[in-house]
């Protein structure tokens, strides 16, 4: 599933190119930059909550929710909205059964059923979260439709839209840095330079940054459903028939240029994970999922 964020930059702006008498004025601007770049990574670094992961974080908490409002506004505006319904009211009942579980207790959660044929869903900051109906078929029911909200609710508390906004801007400030060094004498080799910069930012650092998140929503994500009571054996069901779609599409993206791992890598994933979810769901409802034996 797709993380509405900041588009990831393709070749890298370069806001500080000028020259002044025949020199540019950028010349000599590459340390102090990469020196105030430095000082700004060393202030920003969190932990996602239960990975443990670091990650680096130039936004505040404030800031991300603002912005996912705003832009989950004008979503709704520009697309069709289901309110009513079985199908609706499904998405807002998984969705606040997830959200009571989820730690970040200061979300306005809100779940909402657009009308789509896609079979995808988002997520935005501050717990905006959308599901089209084109999923609704591969999900089949709580259970399914919970793999699905709450890989989107992990998202949200790992902060993964302010961390990918974060990234981008690095990546844009270090591009800065890049074009203050090189001058603007260089003609052609700069050029160059800065043009494999950016593909190298777009294959080497932003596209494995989204598979590593998308792996952390799912990790998350099957927590959340055994606490709020769904069986997490779900999720390997949903992303197998999810697969079984991709195949009768012609098959999915290659890992290497994709945001989101290959389905069979997600599979593998999730049941590697799946008995840690499984011993959480015993641990918080006192017994194994219906129809599991030990």
């Amino acid at each position: 599933m797709k993380l509405a964020t900041l588009r990831r930059p393709g070749r890298v702006h370069d806001p500080l190119h000028g020259r002044c008498g025949g020199r540019s004025r950028s010349a000599g601007l590459g340390w102090p930059l990469a020196l105030a770049l430095l000082l700004i990574l060393l202030g920003s670094c969190t932990t996602v909550p239960e990975t443990g992961r670091q990650q680096l974080l130039l936004m505040t908490p404030a800031e991300e929710a603002q912005a996912g409002l705003q832009a989950f506004t004008a979503i709704k505006r520009q697309r069709p909205v289901v309110t009513s319904g079985k199908d609706a009211e499904m998405v807002r009942t998984v969705g606040e059964r997830i959200a009571r579980v989820a730690p970040l207790p200061h979300a306005d959660w809100e779940f909402v059923l657009f009308k789509d044929d896609a079979p995808n869903a988002f997520a935005l900051p501050g717990g905006k979260v959308g599901i089209f109906t084109g999923i609704l078929p591969i999900t089949k029911d709580e259970a399914g439709l919970a793999t699905v909200i709450g890989h989107e609710v992990a998202h949200a508390v790992a902060r993964h839209g302010a961390e990918r906004a974060s990234k981008s801007m690095v990546v844009q400030l270090g591009g800065s840095v890049l074009s203050a060094a090189l001058g603007a004498d260089a003609g052609m080799s700069r050029d160059l330079v800065m043009q494999a910069y950016g593909i190298g930012t777009q294959v080497g650092v932003m596209l494995p940054y989204s598979r590593l998140q998308e792996l952390e929503a799912d990790e998350l994500g099957l927590l959340y459903m055994a606490r709020a009571g769904f069986d997490p054996r779900a999720a390997v069901a949903f992303w197998q028939r999810f697969a079984d779609y991709n195949a009768r599409r012609g098959g999915s993206t290659p890992e290497f240029l994709s945001t989101h791992p290959v389905d069979s890598r997600r599979i593998a994933e999730l049941e590697r994970m799946l008995p840690r979810a499984l011993a959480e769901y015993e641990r918080l409802h006192g017994q194994r999922p219906a129809g599991m034996t030990r």
